[in-house]
């Protein structure tokens, strides 16, 4: 079988046991919070997990200055373009390389820790964007049977583009990667079990608040994977102001989220809506996200589209139900197609600002152009989506 089709089959039983389980697990009554004091947050584990991933880089700097004189061809040749641009010429590295002891006692760092780092890198960043949102979701999924199939799902779409680029390593890395398999969902499981946030209602600043953070996050996940899972330590400096742009982004929105009301005042339907369905799009996109994501470039497109855009409208189809039933009162009908209007304005005034930003973005990896125009789409929508709110609201009150 080729790679292509292997990742479009990934993509299709990953899509369907997303629409199969999900629903359940979105049903099951939220899980006891956790002893406060006691719980480890996926950021801060995702943090650690980053750190070892530069560590391994600087190591294998090391190991290539003595072992190979500098050299990285001895792998790189067995694999694709934009890999291994080094930062051989750092003097700090090359003065540690020098006084290293034993250099190729350092041989794992060639490819064996990042194929076990990876899988944690991933869901600990997807986890983290579920708890931003809700705490209790995140305990759910992390809890649920998703948790482990996404870790199934997102190795076997490794390990099958490992295998097309096969190297002396592939062996070693695939049954790394079948370990961290089995131990990364069982320590995610363990902190969920402990964690102890609260879920808090959404509004239109705290939702504005979440997609902020998700592109900052977005920003580092995207540097860590140029810099680091691909070995391109040498275009660290390049890339260190972004990040620390994104890094201080960061730490402002969530110091800001925390210091938010925990009960504020409740939400207008549309508000509503927009929660509900960017948390059930999460929970359903976890299981395939990396199985759409590697479909795009080593499986059928359209098809992983197709599937990405499916959990989409299922998402947005929950969302709907479970928001017009909180839409109470006389005119019930007419309210619900009132909240249907809002919703098509924001829709058509999103999609207009992801347009602009896929443009403005036009020439750089394909994630950079998503990451945009899907933030750009999501904060307009939530803009509009609160303005009419607060404009139904006063509509309302003048005419009682």
């Amino acid at each position: 079988m080729t790679v292509k089709v292997l990742v479009d089959a990934v993509v299709l039983v990953s899509v369907v046991l997303a629409l199969v389980l999900t629903p359940r697990v979105l049903a099951r009554r939220p899980d006891a919070v956790g002893a406060a004091g006691r719980s480890v947050p996926p950021l801060a584990a995702l943090a650690l997990v980053t750190g070892l991933v530069y560590v391994n880089q600087v190591l294998f700097t090391v190991y290539v200055l003595r072992v190979h004189d500098g050299d990285p061809s001895f792998i790189a040749r067995y694999l694709p373009a934009g890999w291994f641009d080094l930062a051989t010429h750092n003097p700090v590295l090359r003065s540690l390389a020098r006084g290293f002891p034993a250099p190729e006692l350092l041989a794992p760092s060639v490819l064996r820790v990042q194929a076990f780092l990876e899988l944690p890198f991933v869901l600990l960043a997807f986890a983290t964007v579920v708890r931003w949102l809700d705490p209790g979701l995140y305990r759910r999924i992390a809890r649920s049977a998703l948790l482990p199939l996404a870790a199934v799902s997102y190795t076997v779409v490794f390990c099958v583009v490992e295998w097309d680029l096969r190297n002396p390593y592939t062996t070693d890395d695939i049954a790394i990667r079948a370990a961290s398999a089995v131990l990364t969902p069982l320590l995610i499981a363990r902190m969920a079990a402990r964690d102890s946030a609260e879920t808090r209602p959404p509004t239109a600043f705290r939702l504005l608040l979440f997609i902020a953070s998700l592109g900052a996050l977005g920003v580092l996940v995207l540097v860590g994977y140029d810099t680091a899972l691909l070995y391109n330590l040498g275009r660290l400096p390049g890339r260190t102001p972004l990040a620390l742009a994104a890094i201080g982004a960061l730490v402002v929105l969530r110091l800001t989220a925390a210091r938010l009301p925990v009960r504020p005042p409740g939400p207008g339907p549309a508000i509503t809506f927009v929660g509900l369905a960017v948390s059930r799009w999460l929970a359903l996109f976890f299981v395939p996200a990396l199985a759409i994501r590697y479909g795009v470039t080593f499986g059928t497109p359209a098809l992983a589209a197709g599937g990405g855009l499916l959990t989409m409208a299922v998402a947005g189809l929950y969302a709907l139900r479970d928001a017009s039933t909180t839409v109470e009162g006389r005119h019930r009908y007419g309210r619900v197609l009132r909240l249907m209007a809002q919703l098509g304005g924001a829709s058509l005034a999103g999609a207009g600002a992801a347009y602009m930003a896929a443009r403005w973005a036009t020439g750089s990896y394909y994630e950079v152009s998503l990451l945009l125009a899907s933030a750009a789409f999501l904060f307009t929508a939530i803009v509009v989506c609160g303005l009419t709110d607060v404009a139904v609201r006063r509509g309302q009150l003048d005419m009682e």
